[in-house]
């Protein structure tokens, strides 16, 4: 396709330079958002109306803008954040953060530390602190002991872990979802059984209590209520449920040495197929482009769900990685989906994205969650020019 011309944002697919350029130009915009480095504010932090955990959701997205742009601009301040909200006891459990943290929020912050250790993101010079490997263990291990629930449900982690947080009895996909994605990428990364008997665990317990559908469609439900011993189903769908399963189950196929006719293979291509169902294709007009159906058309997104495309970019960019054979399905929305994002990145400045990229323009909306879909379903696409993938120590 040609290069797509909007103000100060243009985009051409297959040019790694102008796919960089575009990049660079959506997360200046997003860092505008970012005031933890301004004296007298805390590093790590969003303002209001950012919650806790989408911090450490930019700053995954921020490791991996450096890892597929090269560019280093950004480095020092996303490693001060997040050795700042490390916590003192080296999990993320920030004291003042209590009633802000739930076991999805902590599994964000968790996650990016993983990646961080993955893509080899740079440790801050003569910090004395530990490394990104040790914060995700520390995090696997606050949530695998003793917050992994079989009083209900026969398991399973509650949304929240803290009894005075609204949701303290609801079982929720993002949570285990989470628990089950960093267990299979500590598997991998580490070599220790541990993990991929804990991922197999956490996700064997989503599928049989009902939030991973059984007919095989890959559809992933919001959640479930451990009041009434999980048997009434929340049968929401939203993008970043499918997504974390996806990268988690891509990442169980890959550790058994890429073997296509594995049931971990096969779980990923339906999650695959359920997510490309559910989340693209709004318009006949609009094919594989994604949307958050539950909400963009209704014009009722929140502040959080914004930023859900993110995470379904992400992921299935990384899945495909990890499953090569689903690449060709993985880009055949994410390369649509990436030209809509730039289209959509036509507000004030040239630079400002929107959140429906089927509009042919900006839609008048603007967030940090809108930078950051947009930032990362168009860096993605320089995945064939940043090899190794998710490397692992030796690799």
């Amino acid at each position: 396709m040609a290069a797509v011309t909007v103000q100060a944002v243009q985009l051409d697919v297959t040019d790694n330079d102008s796919i960089r350029a575009a990049a660079s130009t959506i997360a200046y915009n997003m860092m505008t958002y970012y005031t933890g480095n301004i004296t007298g504010n805390e590093p790590g932090l969003l303002p209001q109306p950012y919650y806790w955990w989408e911090a450490g959701a930019m700053w995954g997205g921020m490791v991996e803008y450096w890892h597929y742009t090269g560019d280093r601009t950004y480095n020092d301040v996303v490693a001060q954040a997040i050795f700042a909200q490390k916590s003192p006891t080296n999990d993320f459990l920030m004291p003042e953060q209590v009633y802000d943290t739930g076991n999805d929020d902590q599994a964000f912050w968790g996650l990016t530390a993983i990646t961080a250790a993955e893509r080899n993101f740079p440790i801050p010079a003569n910090t004395g602190s530990p490394t990104y490997i040790q914060l995700a263990e520390n995090v696997f291990n606050d949530m695998a002991s003793p917050r992994w629930n079989t009083s209900t449900c026969g398991g399973g982690l509650q949304w929240q872990f803290t009894p005075a947080n609204n949701g303290f009895y609801y079982k929720s996909a993002i949570a285990n979802g989470g628990f089950f994605q960093l267990a299979a990428r500590l598997a991998r990364y580490t070599g220790n059984a541990t993990y991929s008997d804990w991922a197999e665990k956490a996700y064997d317990w989503t599928a049989a209590i009902g939030l991973i559908d059984g007919s095989g469609n890959g559809y992933v439900y919001d959640g479930t209520d451990d009041t009434q011993n999980c048997t009434i189903i929340n049968h929401g769908q939203w993008s970043y449920n499918a997504a974390v399963y996806l990268l988690g189950s891509a990442v169980m196929a890959n550790i058994t040495e890429n073997d296509y006719s594995s049931p971990w293979a096969n779980r990923t291509q339906a999650l695959l197929n359920g997510a490309k169902a559910m989340f693209t294709s709004p318009f006949d007009n609009a094919t594989n482009i994604m949307y958050e159906f539950m909400c963009e058309k209704q014009n009722n997104c929140d502040t959080d769900q914004f930023s859900f495309k993110a995470y379904l970019s992400r992921w299935m960019v990384a899945a495909s990685q990890m499953l090569p054979a689903l690449k060709q399905q993985v880009f055949d929305m994410v390369t649509p989906s990436a030209e809509a994002a730039a289209v959509s990145c036509s507000g004030p400045d040239g630079n400002v994205c929107g959140t429906k990229w089927y509009v042919g323009g900006w839609d008048g909306t603007k967030g940090l969650g809108q930078q950051l879909s947009a930032l990362e379903t168009i860096q993605g696409l320089l995945i064939d020019s940043t090899q190794p993938p998710m490397v692992v120590p030796g690799s």
